[in-house]
C-alpha cells in the first residue's frame, strides 16, 4: 500500500493507495461501510487484483468526542494531511464546543477551496419540477472567504460596539440604522481566492469537453466583494480560450445581432468556452425556467449554498447529490454525503446511500481511475430506474438491498 502524492502539479496515484474515511455520526454507520463494498467491488470488477483500495478508519465527530473528548483528533488532521484524498459521512455540529461546523472546520485546515457539486438528474427519481432531465451542471462554490469565513461579532458584545465606533470614527460609516444591537459581520473576498476558484472551474470545463462557464454573483449590491468577483473572473477568462458575453454584446452593438450569435457560434465550434455571469436572484429564477442553459457554475461561498442546495432540489433532493472539498493545487481532497446524520434512522437499515457512493464516484474519477467510477455511475442510474431503492427514493429495499441491486447491475 502507498500514499497518493501530487507531484509536478499533478496527482500520484499507486494501485493499492491508502484512502482514509470517516463512517460519519448517525446514519454514517450505514452508508459508509455500503459506499465501501460498492466500491470494493468496482475496482475488483475493473481492475481484477491490478488495483485495490487500502482503507484507513478515521476518528472524527461523535464517535471521536466519546473515545477521546476531541471531535477531531490530531491523529485524525495529521492522517489528512498526509494522505491527500479521503471521503467521509455526514457529521453533526457540536454546540459550544470552540468551532461553528467540522466540516467548515476541515475546509479551512486544509484550505479546501472548491466546493465541487455535480447536479444531474437520474431517471426514476421524483421531483418537483417538469424536466429535471434538464439539469446538468457543476457548481464551483468558493470555500474559504465571503461570511463563511467566520468574522462575526455578537449583538451588543464589547466586540461588536468597538467595531461599530471604529467604523464610525475611522471610516465614517453612518448608515448602520441599530448601532446600539448589531451584530456585525465581514465579507473577506479577494482576487487570489476568487481567482484560484474560478480557474478550477475552468480546468473542469475543459477536461469534460463543456463549453459554457457563468460566473454567479450580487456585484450589483455589493460592488467590490461580489462585483471583485465578477471582475477577477472575467480577467481568468482571458487565460483561457474564451469567447465572452461582453465581446458578444459588444459585436451586436456594432454589428447586429444577426453578426453577433455567429461569431458566438464559429467561436464554440472552434472549441472557445461562452463565459458569462448571472445576479445571483436572478439566476436562482433561471435555473427553474432554463436550466439547460447553464453548465460550469462558478460563485462564492453564500450563493453556491443556496444555488447548490436548490438544484438538488430539482432533481431530487440531496441525498442523491454528492460533494467534494478540494484544493487543486495541493492535491488535498474530501469527499462527502451533503446530506445530514438523520440520527432518527440511524442503524435501522432505512438510510439511502447514494450520496456517498456519488461522492466515491468523484473520488474514483479524481483519483483517475474512469473505470471503476464509471461503473458505479451507471449501476447506480439503472438501479433507480428500475425502482430498486430505499424508502426515501420511493421505493422499499433496506440499505443492505439497496447496495446489493447496485452490485447486481454492474
Amino acid at each position: 500500500m502507498a500514499k497518493i502524492e501530487m507531484i509536478n502539479g499533478k496527482l500520484q496515484v499507486p494501485n493499492q493507495p491508502d484512502i482514509p474515511y470517516i463512517t460519519g455520526d448517525g446514519v454514517g454507520i450505514d452508508i459508509s461501510p455500503a459506499m465501501i463494498k460498492v466500491v470494493d467491488t468496482a475496482v475488483a470488477k475493473a481492475y481484477g487484483s491490478e488495483k485495490k483500495i487500502a482503507w484507513k478508519e478515521l476518528a472524527a465527530g461523535e464517535k471521536a468526542y466519546a473515545a477521546q473528548g476531541d471531535y477531531l483528533p490530531q491523529e485524525t488532521v495529521t492522517a489528512l494531511t498526509e494522505n491527500l484524498v479521503a471521503i467521509k459521512g455526514p457529521l453533526m455540529t457540536p454546540i459550544g464546543e470552540g468551532f461553528r461546523s467540522l466540516n467548515v472546520t476541515l475546509r479551512q485546515q486544509f484550505d479546501l477551496f472548491a466546493n465541487v457539486r455535480p447536479i444531474t438528474y437520474f431517471k426514476g427519481v421524483a421531483s418537483p419540477v417538469k424536466r429535471p432531465e434538464n439539469v446538468e451542471m457543476t457548481i464551483f462554490r468558493e470555500n474559504t472567504e465571503d461570511i463563511y469565513a467566520g468574522i462575526e461579532f455578537e449583538s451588543e458584545s464589547p466586540d461588536a460596539e468597538r467595531l461599530i465606533k471604529l467604523l464610525k470614527t475611522e471610516f465614517g460609516i453612518d448608515n448602520i440604522r441599530f448601532e446600539q444591537t448589531s451584530a456585525i459581520g465581514i465579507k473577506p473576498v479577494s482576487p487570489d481566492g476568487s481567482k484560484r476558484l474560478v480557474r478550477a472551474a475552468f480546468d473542469h470545463a475543459i477536461a469534460h469537453g463543456l463549453n459554457r462557464v457563468t460566473l454567479v454573483h450580487k456585484g450589483n449590491i455589493m460592488k467590490f466583494t461580489e462585483g471583485g468577483f465578477k471582475k477577477w473572473g472575467y480577467e481568468v477568462a482571458d487565460e483561457y480560450p474564451t469567447f465572452t458575453v461582453n465581446t458578444f454584446n459588444k459585436l451586436k452593438a456594432e454589428s447586429g445581432l444577426d453578426a453577433a450569435l455567429a461569431a458566438k457560434a464559429t467561436a464554440l465550434a472552434a472549441g472557445k468556452i461562452y463565459v458569462d455571469d448571472a445576479i445571483a436572484d436572478n439566476f436562482l429564477q433561471q435555473i427553474l425556467i432554463n436550466p439547460s442553459a447553464y453548465q460550469v457554475v462558478a460563485t462564492l461561498n453564500l450563493n453556491g449554498d443556496y444555488i447548490s442546495d436548490a438544484l438538488a432540489a430539482q432533481v431530487g433532493g440531496i441525498g442523491i447529490s454528492p460533494g467534494a472539498n478540494i484544493n487543486f493545487l495541493t492535491g488535498h481532497a474530501i469527499f462527502e454525503a451533503t446530506h445530514g446524520t438523520a440520527p432518527d434512522i440511524a442503524g435501522l437499515g432505512l438510510a439511502n446511500p447514494a450520496s456517498l457512493i456519488l461522492s466515491s464516484v468523484m473520488m474514483l474519477e479524481f483519483m483517475g481511475w474512469l473505470e471503476a467510477s464509471n461503473l458505479v455511475r451507471d449501476a447506480l442510474a439503472k438501479t433507480i430506474a428500475q425502482g430498486q431503492t430505499t424508502r426515501d427514493l420511493g421505493g422499499k429495499l433496506t440499505t443492505a438491498d439497496f447496495t446489493a441491486a447496485i452490485i447486481t447491475n454492474f
